[in-house]
This record gives structure tokens, C-alpha cells and sequence, in this order.
């Protein structure tokens, strides 16, 4: 039995990446705690609040968000940490080597309902050390990022984790506290029939994503000559963690149902961490023609359309928009 423990001492790059990892999914234990919990810890509801997207907050959003931000503030190796719910990062320790970026409670909409949620977690290098960080320092592209995952609170809590070339996942033992090994090396069929969009949106993509949509449900009968199935857990880490585990498509693509939004996702707390599991897992993401890790951020709350997964039909996907843009 191969403990994250174990496999951190064995894989991590650094003491550093370690410890931080550390920090992040000990924190995951008690929002796990918390969410088996539920209504019986009064984290259910609405905090009466938003984030900085907008976007209504729940209790447990809140909560999640301090947890992790008080946690990793105390991390000496930590100079500075991201929130999705926050307006800006906050310098941590001007002497340490990584900052954090997280997602601290993605698809909480699906809190009040027992259904699939998750946090999502990026680390990146810091370059100035000796500085009080700024968001100008999270502001690298994805392929910078030293270390990536997720932790899913469902049926059990999983976690998914790439620090090196490959993706590993870990299941929390629940009587020892322990993350176990799993799965230690993910990977992600090249084709698949099974895709996940919010087909809501349908009126507000552009033509080649609704050409798209229009043939995977035409099936058989159509120009793809099978049939596709439809999942959707409106929660990216529970669309990512199916995907990981069984492939399949999953997108949020550009849509101009919000002018001033490129997209629904945001690059650096969600579409930047999970295109690294999805590419080491031998999958891939683009937003729907460039590769997402490619994408040098303007801004540390940045949205961008996202394409992931079975890499076959990710480039599918690519050649209707690079066609349709040469008509």
C-alpha cells in the first residue's frame, strides 16, 4: 500500500512541492469531513454574498476558501496564494519558492443537492524571491506549472495528482486518514462517444461548435457513422475525473451570452491545471484550436473557452473551427 506520503517523498521535485501538496490535501480532509457532514454542520445555503466573478457564494464556498487560504499562508515555502473568490492573490512568505492557485470549492452549485463537488489546485514557481509577491507573478503559462490536481468529494474523495510525467490518483481511507494509491498511471483512450456540454448554451455558440453538437446527435444516422452519449455533472472536476477515468469529451466553449466573458472558465484556477492532468494522461485541451497550457494570462481571473479530453476528438473539434475560419 503506497500512501501520498510515500509517494510525495519518492516523486516530488523538491521538500517544498511536497510540503505544499501536504498542506492543500490536509486541508481536503476536513472540507471532505465537512461535506459528510452537511446539513448537520450548517454549511448548506447561500453565505449571502458574491465572489469577485459575480457569482453567488454558498457557505461552504466560503468556508473551503478560508481553510485553504489560512493553511497555505502558514506554509513557509508558500510566497503567495490565489483564489478563484478572491479579487486578488495574497502575499504569504516573501522567502518562499511556490505560489498556489485554487478553486476551492468547484461545482457548488451542486453542495445542497449531495451531488459531485471538488477543489482544483495549481502550483506554480516563484521567480522573486526575497519579495512580497504580486499578481503579476502568477501571470505564466500553464506549461510552468510544477505540480496540478484535484480533489473530488464524492461517493469517496479522491485525488488526482501529476508532479512529474504522469497522473496518479489516490482514494481517502476514511479509518486511516491516509490518501492510497489507486491508479498510478492515468491514461485517457485516444477516442471516445461520450461527450459533456451544457447544451443550454446552444444558441449562443459559434457555428462550428454547434455543427459539432449537431452531428454527435445525429448519430448513426449522421456523419460520424455512431452514436455519442451524453453526461453532464455541472461540476468540471467531476466532467474531468469521468474523463480520466473512462474518456470521453468535455467543453465549456466560447459562447456571447456574456459580451464581455471569452469564455465560462477561468484559465488560471481551472482550464490551466486541468489541461496539465488531461495532456499527461495522453489526452488534450485546446480552446477549441490552441493549446491551452500555450496561453500567456493577462489577468490572474482570466477566462478562456475550454476543449478537453480524448485527444482524437479534441482535434476533431479543432478542424471544424480551423476550417470554418478559412471559409
Amino acid at each position: 500500500m503506497t500512501t501520498l506520503a510515500d509517494y510525495l517523498n519518492q516523486h516530488a521535485t523538491s521538500p517544498a512541492l511536497n510540503d505544499v501538496i501536504t498542506t492543500v490535501t490536509d486541508v481536503g480532509k476536513t472540507i471532505s469531513q465537512l461535506l459528510r457532514k452537511g446539513a448537520l454542520a450548517d454549511i448548506l445555503g447561500e453565505a449571502g454574498n458574491q465572489n469577485v466573478q459575480g457569482e453567488d457564494q454558498k457557505k461552504l464556498d466560503v468556508l473551503a476558501n478560508d481553510l485553504l487560504l489560512d493553511a497555505l499562508a502558514k506554509n513557509t515555502h508558500c510566497a503567495g496564494v490565489a483564489s478563484e473568490e478572491l479579487d486578488d492573490a495574497t502575499p504569504a512568505n516573501d522567502d518562499g519558492s511556490l505560489l498556489v492557485l485554487f478553486d476551492p470549492l468547484d461545482g457548488s452549485s451542486n453542495i445542497d443537492i449531495n451531488m459531485a463537488v471538488g477543489t482544483i489546485f495549481s502550483i506554480l514557481p516563484y521567480e522573486r524571491q526575497g519579495q512580497t509577491s504580486e499578481n503579476s507573478d502568477y501571470l505564466q503559462a500553464g506549461n510552468k506549472q510544477l505540480a496540478a490536481g484535484y480533489l473530488l468529494y464524492g461517493t469517496s474523495t479522491v485525488l488526482a495528482l501529476t508532479i512529474a510525467d504522469k497522473v496518479v490518483m489516490f482514494s481517502l481511507d476514511p479509518e486511516t486518514s491516509d490518501y492510497v494509491l489507486i491508479e498510478d498511471n492515468v491514461q485517457i483512450d485516444t477516442d471516445t462517444s461520450e461527450y459533456a456540454i451544457n447544451s443550454s448554451n446552444y444558441r449562443y455558440w459559434r457555428a462550428p461548435m454547434q455543427q459539432y453538437i449537431d452531428e454527435l446527435i445525429a448519430g448513426e444516422a449522421g456523419v460520424r457513422g455512431r452514436d455519442f452519449n451524453t453526461r453532464w455533472v455541472a461540476a468540471m472536476v467531476g466532467d474531468v475525473h469521468r474523463i480520466l477515468c473512462r474518456g470521453g469529451l468535455f467543453t465549456y466553449p466560447f459562447d456571447t451570452k456574456y459580451a464581455h466573458k471569452a469564455g465560462k472558465l477561468r484559465l488560471m484556477y481551472e482550464a490551466n491545471p486541468m489541461s496539465l492532468l488531461i495532456e499527461r494522461a495522453g489526452g488534450a485541451a485546446t480552446d477549441a484550436v490552441n493549446r491551452i497550457l500555450d496561453i500567456e494570462p493577462n489577468d490572474i481571473h482570466q477566462r478562456v473557452p475550454v476543449v478537453l479530453g480524448s485527444k482524437n476528438e479534441v482535434n476533431y473539434v479543432k478542424d471544424l473551427h480551423v476550417n470554418y475560419s478559412e471559409k
